[in-house]
């Protein structure tokens, strides 16, 4: 059987998954009458909650076109730029891609994103212009938009001569002519087959067995389970390997105990072993990491691997010691908490895990804000309980000894009216505009530079400015010299200064000094944050204390408590929203803000020091 190895490449919500779910069912992988969910491939919870790709997934279908029956393995890939990891590590392990762009927005950042990666593969890439059925599409524009972009990063003359075909995921239909309809996904399929080289490793079959190691997860019941592609010879149930580090030494041997094969949306074990060119998953060791080679006993050199883009944003995960701690989560301990980071450290390249000074804290390195969010909300969903720092830029040193921050590439949508507060707000973080034009009808893009640490936190203020209807996409671009403090947070923070249930009552006192962060009857202790302030600087307040009835006045002669609804903050929000001496306190069931020193004397008195 031919086969054929490729990846789905585009910026976040260009329609990878739908198009993938779509190849399934056309493929034969689902019957006419199997009941199947929308994005089969988004199986994690996040990613079905969130609405993005966060992990890279294998799938495989076989189609029987003109050049006969044809396995094509297909990887679907994250689009966000935070999970990038991901991306440059499956480019090494197929051999052609398909890139999505939606005949609507055009190029966005993350699009330049993934196809420099797969430009520097050396990938041929089949450029598929989506939603192509949508009324306000532009399908001329985006193919000349792409083909610039390619040239811009430096395209060889066969990656310019790049295929192109028209296509809508959704509805799940491909055309190389949109003068000429059609009512299935069939020219795409056969586009891939023409286009794509087979694997050059099925040339390598009789050689030992290698392959080096790019995705790791874990499984009940077989382990480890290494996946990636085999480079030469054969893989075998029962057969002796060992894994080899980057630097071509042994990390243990053992054997493979099984061999799984993607075939639909299932991994089936294959007795008679897979041989070179195929994607692959092998049970039966337990140290090998990603990056590492697994390879028969007498090889003795590792495969190279690619070089990961270093983290950019870090934040500190340490032990959750506030008055309510241990209520809600399990896992609450330091050595636990360190294992877990450790763990995902090793499974994920574009996460470093570092100890600080401190016993009960960990710095955590990674892409971005959603990178290390999503982290966090799969800790709290496993039962940890945490405190979260601000997130903070991780700064390299120039030739001359300069500080060095990162920069990215920012490209935002908005109506026209919003145009003049967006510049001005990102202006004064210290952006510098690049590019502004039309977009669509009353829609204006612009494209700025700005420095990373200006867009922590900036993503709620810029929904409330441009009343929702905004999008702002972001790309790690590269370093240069500092550029100066930036304003923080304008408003101050209301501080409990009691520990006790919240009152009605006092809240209500309270809504004349800020907006609530909290309800009636919560939980609260000296030092919580429970609201923000009207004002610049921050206040303790006593949201516990109750009305003092007598027999003078009588409860009934005042007027009724109506609250207003308190702010809740997501995860991210929280995150984001929090100034160098706060912390968030992140639990199973709660989150919460806070002060890093709990008592108001003691911050007083370190404000004074400082």
């Amino acid at each position: 059987m031919n086969l054929r190895n490729i990846a789905i490449i585009a910026h976040v919500d260009h329609g990878k998954t739908t198009l993938v779910d779509q190849l399934l069912a056309q493929s034969g992988v689902f019957r006419a009458n199997e009941a199947t969910v929308e994005r089969a491939m988004d199986s994690n919870d996040q990613e079905r909650e969130r609405g993005i790709t966060i992990l890279a997934k294998c799938t495989s279908v076989v189609w029987k076109g003109a050049a006969g029956e044809t396995r094509i393995n297909i990887i679907d890939t994250p689009g966000h730029a935070d999970f990038g990891g991901e991306v440059e590590r499956i480019l090494g392990m197929v051999d052609g891609c398909v890139l999505l762009v939606d005949a609507v927005e055009g190029v966005m950042p993350q699009t330049k994103f993934v196809l420099t990666k797969a430009l520097r593969m050396g990938l041929r890439p089949i450029l598929c212009i989506n939603k192509a059925d949508r009324p306000n599409a532009e399908p001329d524009r985006v193919h000349n938009e792409t083909f610039d972009l390619f040239a811009a990063l430096g395209a060889t003359d066969e990656q310019l001569d790049f295929p192109h075909i028209y296509a809508s995921g959704l509805a799940g239909w491909a055309t190389r002519d949109l003068d000429q309809p059609n009512d299935n996904l069939a020219p795409l399929f056969d586009l891939i087959v023409e286009h794509v080289p087979a694997p050059a490793q099925m040339q390598r079959r009789d050689e030992p067995f290698q392959m080096l190691n790019v995705l790791i997860e874990s499984d009940p019941f077989l382990g480890r389970l290494l996946t990636g592609r085999i480079e030469s010879g054969r893989a075998q149930p029962g057969m002796a390997i060992k894994a080899l580090s980057r630097d071509g030494k042994t990390i243990e041997q053992g054997r493979i105990t099984k061999v799984l094969a993607f075939r639909g949306l299932k991994r089936q074990p294959i007795e008679e072993g897979a041989e070179a060119g195929d994607i692959v998953a092998i049970a039966g060791m337990s140290k090998a990491t990603v990056a590492d080679t697994l390879c028969a006993l007498e090889v003795s050199e590792a495969l190279p691997s690619q070089p990961i883009d270093p983290p950019t944003i870090s934040m500190t995960v340490g032990v959750n010691d506030s008055p309510l701690a241990g209520r809600e989560g399990d896992k609450v301990q330091s050595r636990v908490i360190r294992d877990r980071l450790l763990r995902e450290a090793e499974a994920n390249v574009a996460i470093r895990v570092t100890e600080t000074p401190g016993a009960d804290a960990y710095e955590v390195a990674g892409r971005g804000e959603l990178q290390l969010g999503v982290l966090i909300e799969n800790m709290r969903r496993e039962g940890f309980e945490v405190s979260i720092s601000r997130p903070r830029v991780v700064y390299q040193s120039g030739e001359n000894g300069e500080r060095l921050e990162p920069i990215e590439d920012v490209v935002v949508d908005v109506d026209d009216e919003y145009t003049g507060v967006v510049i001005e707000k990102l202006s004064a973080r210290k952006a510098e505009l690049a590019d502004m034009g039309p977009s669509g009808t009353g829609k204006t893009r612009i494209s700025l530079k700005a420095p990373s640490r200006a867009l922590i936190g900036y993503q709620g203020e810029f929904l409330t400015d441009t009343r929702g209807s905004g999008v702002l996409n972001r790309v790690f671009s590269h370093y240069e010299p500092h550029k100066g403090a930036i304003e923080g947070r304008l408003k101050g923070v209301l501080v409990s200064n009691s520990d006790g249930d919240t009152a009605a009552y006092a809240l209500w006192n309270l809504e004349e000094r800020g907006v609530m962060f909290v309800g009636a009857g919560e939980k609260t202790y000296q030092g919580m944050i429970i609201g923000e302030n009207s004002r610049s600087d921050d206040l303790d307040v006593n949201p516990i204390k109750g009305k003092q009835l007598t027999n003078v006045r009588a409860s009934g002669k005042d007027e009724a408590v109506r609250l207003t609804p308190p702010r809740i903050m997501s995860l991210e929000q929280a995150i984001a929203y929090i100034e160098e001496d706060e912390l968030v306190e992140v639990t199973p069931k709660s989150i919460r803000l806070r002060k890093k020193v709990l008592n108001p004397s003691f911050r007083k008195k370190r404000v004074r020091e400082d």
